[in-house]
Formats: C-alpha cells, structure tokens, sequence
C-alpha cells in the first residue's frame, strides 16, 4: 500500500506563506508516479484542484492561485510541494495530496490512484 504523507500546515496571516509537502512512501517501493497534485476543501463545499503536475512536466493551476501559488515536484524523492504565497482568507480549507497513476512493486500490473490525510491550512489574522 502507497502511503502519501502531508506536513506543512498550520495558521498564517493574510499576505502570508506557507509550504506544503508530500512524499509517497514506501519511495522504493514505487516504480513510477503519473501525476501529482494538491486539491483543497473548505467547510460545506467541494473538494477542488488547486495545481498539478504531470510527469510529462506540464503544470495546470486553478485560476484562484494562480501568480500566487507554485507546485514542485522531486521525482526522485516522489515527492511534491506547494508553496503559498500572499494568502487570503478564502485559501482557508484543508489542503489533500493526490497521486495518479502509481505504479508500485506489490502490484505492478496495476495503476492505482492514492490521497493524503490532509493538512489544515487557515488564513486569519
């Protein structure tokens, strides 16, 4: 099973920033990773993509985020990172790793998609 591990959370003013993380693990266990993204849901409504990164290297971002947010990846480390800057209130929601296409040594006839726990990220002042 392909565990994604989120951290970087937590409460920030508005103007502030933060960085989020999430690296698949067991990384040895994981022959190859399509794409990986962030997605965000606040209280009562949708979950909602916020950026993705493809393996092919293409980039999409959702149009709230965009010139503000930029999302990384470490393909060696299978690991990807969002970092936030000048945040607004309405970027409060809990922040979800997403990873398609996993292709992993305990099944490696099979394509399985795997999500994070979920990390907090509250804009306030």
């Amino acid at each position: 099973q392909v565990q994604l591990v989120e951290s970087g959370g937590g409460l920030v003013q508005p103007g502030g920033s933060l960085r989020l993380s999430c690296a698949a693990s067991p990384s040895g266990s994981i022959y190859s990773i399509n794409a990986m993204a962030w997605y965000r849901q606040a209280p009562g409504e949708e979950r909602e993509i916020v950026a993705r990164y493809q393996g092919s290297g293409w980039i999409t971002y959702a149009d709230s985020v965009k010139g503000r947010f930029t999302i990384s990846r470490d393909f060696a480390k299978n690991s990807v990172y969002l970092d936030m800057n000048n945040l607004k209130h309405e970027d409060t929601a809990v922040y979800y790793c997403n990873a398609d296409g996993v292709r992993a040594a305990f099944a490696p006839g099979l394509l399985a998609d795997y999500w994070g726990q979920g990390t907090q990220v509250t804009v306030s002042a």
